[in-house]
């Protein structure tokens, strides 16, 4: 398992997220980048949008947008969609949603604006959904509805368009999606931390109880509840931002993460589009540099399920920990020869401990993180 880790990137992947000077022609993009699963990011592929210059306006957005409800998501640390320590057993945790209401656009995005310092919250504009055609209308000719040569080399258009409009305190947890993903930055930054799907046993997937944040304006709490019928959810467990208290810890419990291959880190900047592709993990943070908004645009394409995703499927229900030394995968990858390796999986040679040199795999039930 831990081979194939280091051969994806060797023989695909590389170490770094390519870039594109300007976009690529339909058959480039579906040939070397959707083909084989591999994300890149996209200079001046937006360049012609009105967004990129009047959206950093924030009276640009109110006025257009002054009748307009939309979805805010309030949370108490900018955490949505992610884990929580559990209601009623605080020594575990579970899979907390936002707290998310109506409320007049002028207004929501105050919410985000307010300074973070004297709010109990952090509001988030990210409703998905196809929000950005259904609660955003109004601004739907300051941009593209679809990427052109994205639909063609696709063959459809894309089955949901997002906005995000939200401040440096808003994160996103580790998880993946079935779409391809055309996810465009207006304003500020977003820092991607991906992971393809190869790596699924180096997330830690489990399952948690689904709990939704409720908040009271009348008191500016917070309440965390569990849902009603109880349900679970299958999310990513690792946190890859750890407090410097708790960094071995976490570094113990999750070894296959933090020990394995670097994962790929990149910083898409306004006027840039990053191409996510289909079930790659991804955790995100974001970043204004004069702590105004940060806002995106991302079209969600569907994805084929095809071999690619039977490959993946079959991998995930493998269950897989290494018992070896961690320093071992270095010297490893540096022994072995990776004509070899294949020539070993073909054979079937990987069937027991002894011939994985120490690693343990054994079949387990399918699980599935959630899609946004």
């Amino acid at each position: 398992m831990e081979s194939l880790w280091e051969e994806v990137r060797e023989l695909s992947l590389g170490n770094s997220v390519e870039r594109l000077e300007s976009p690529p022609t339909p058959l480039r993009f579906l040939r070397d980048f959707v083909s084989q699963n591999k994300p890149c990011i996209i200079s001046n592929a937006i360049s012609h949008w009105a967004a990129l210059s009047l959206w950093s306006t924030p009276s640009y957005l109110s006025d257009v947008l002054t009748g307009s409800l939309v979805s805010v998501h309030l949370t108490p640390n900018g955490c949505a969609d992610a884990l929580a320590p559990h209601p009623l057993h605080p020594s575990s945790l579970c899979f907390a949603s936002a707290h998310v209401q109506l409320t007049p656009f002028p207004q929501a995005l105050n919410l985000v604006r307010q300074n973070p310092e004297n709010q109990r919250y952090v509001a988030y504009l990210q409703q998905q959904n196809d929000c950005f055609r259904t609660e955003y209308g109004p601004l739907k000719s300051d941009c593209d509805d679809h990427i052109p040569w994205a639909s063609e080399a696709l063959g459809c258009r894309p089955e949901a368009v997002n906005l995000w409009i939200g401040n440096h305190l808003s994160e996103t947890s580790f998880h993946k999606d079935h779409y391809e993903n055309l996810y465009a930055v207006v304003s500020g930054e977003k820092h991607f931390i991906l992971l393809p799907p190869t790596d699924v046993h180096r997330m830690y997937i489990r399952q948690y109880p689904a709990a939704c944040y409720s908040y009271s304006e009348g008191t500016g709490e917070f309440t965390l509840e569990l849902e009603k019928p109880e349900r679970s959810v299958p999310w990513c467990s690792v946190d890859p931002y750890p407090s410097p208290a708790t960094k071995d810890q976490e570094s113990s419990k999750f070894p296959l993460y933090f020990n394995g291959p670097k994962p790929f880190q990149c910083t898409v900047k306004a006027g840039e589009m990053l191409y996510l592709p289909s079930m790659w993990f991804h955790h995100v943070r974001q970043s204004a540099a004069d702590g105004g908004c940060i806002i995106a645009v991302n079209y969600w394409y569907d994805m084929q399920f095809d071999i690619k995703y039977a490959y993946f499927n079959f991998l995930q229900s493998l269950n897989y920990q290494s018992i070896c030394n961690p320093t071992a995968l270095q010297s490893r990858s540096e022994d072995s020869d990776s004509t070899s390796s294949a020539k070993h999986l073909s054979n079937g040679t990987y069937a027991n401990a002894t011939a994985t040199n120490g690693m343990v795999m054994e079949p387990i039930q399918d699980s599935e993180s959630e899609d946004e």
